[in-house]
């Protein structure tokens, strides 16, 4: 679809007033995200935090976050987050937020986490809301 799908962009990006991470210092900020652990919800959350915030993609990085959200969540602590009932705005509004505090967005998985981790509906549904989210 796009020429630069799948590599790390190369230009600066923003979006609503909010400026990705520099795409000068990109390579070296994913390297540092890369090995932060993910071997508790918390830690898992914090690090789709900064993965949001160094936004590497030029397209599609909500999207792909939030699907490395839901296996990352299956893998380590065989929870899925079915975000189907997450309201749009309080997620969107959450996300914004999470640089400066993760809480409200915890919050919003931690009720919505559930243990039907191949629950093939709760994973379609989930990537349903994903687009829904977009827009």
């Amino acid at each position: 679809m796009y020429e630069f799908a799948g590599q790390v962009r190369i230009k600066n990006i923003s979006k609503g007033g909010f400026r990705f991470a520099n795409s000068l210092y990109l390579v070296e900020i994913l390297s540092k995200i890369e090995r932060k652990p993910k071997n508790s919800f918390e830690k898992i959350i914090a690090k789709y935090v900064e993965m949001n915030i160094a936004h590497h993609f030029m397209e599609g990085n909500g999207r792909t976050t939030r699907i490395w959200l839901s296996m990352i969540l299956k893998v380590k602590i065989k929870k899925l987050a079915n975000r189907q009932n997450v309201d749009k705005t309080l997620y969107l509004l959450a996300m914004e937020r999470s640089p400066v505090n993760d809480l409200e967005l915890r919050t919003l998985h931690t009720v919505n986490l559930t243990n039907e981790i191949d629950n093939r509906e709760i994973i379609f549904k989930e990537l349903e809301q994903s687009y829904y989210y977009e827009g």
